[in-house]
């Protein structure tokens, strides 16, 4: 576990502007203080993507004040729940850490029917990931 008393967990994809930015803000609101939460991109864009964070608006979670981070190996080992979605090998590797590939559309470029459904998706999964952590730390 990281060095903090709760878990941690770190959303990677490859502009830390869609994907990583909507579950780190369901983790955020679902666990509150419970979980630790980061994201970053192995090539963070310059804002997060505007459809996302109206995406997100839609089911009463603000996005709009993040910013794309890029991607630490600091930030990885710090990490107890490492979650790719996309970014390749660009993610370092670390033992005692627990990585999850979740294979997810990119938003970028959709429109915003398109986002909600990867939305939902990206919900879903933050919830069983929540439920994870529970039974594992919490």
């Amino acid at each position: 576990m990281s060095d903090t008393a709760k878990p941690s967990v770190l959303f990677v994809c490859v502009h830390n502007a869609g994907r990583s930015q909507m579950a780190a803000g369901f983790l955020a609101h679902f666990a509150a203080d419970r979980v630790e939460v980061r994201s970053a991109g192995s090539l963070p864009a310059g804002q997060v993507n505007p459809t996302a964070v109206a995406a997100m608006a839609e089911v009463g979670i603000d996005i709009a004040v993040a910013s794309p981070k890029v991607l630490t190996a600091e930030a990885v080992q710090a990490s107890d729940y490492v979650i790719t979605m996309g970014c390749g090998d660009a993610c370092p590797v670390y033992p005692g850490r627990t990585y999850l590939d979740w294979s997810l559309d990119d938003p970028a470029g959709q429109d915003l029917d398109a986002v909600r459904l990867i939305r939902d998706e990206i919900q879903r999964r933050v919830r069983a990931l929540i439920a994870a952590i529970s039974t594992a730390h919490i």
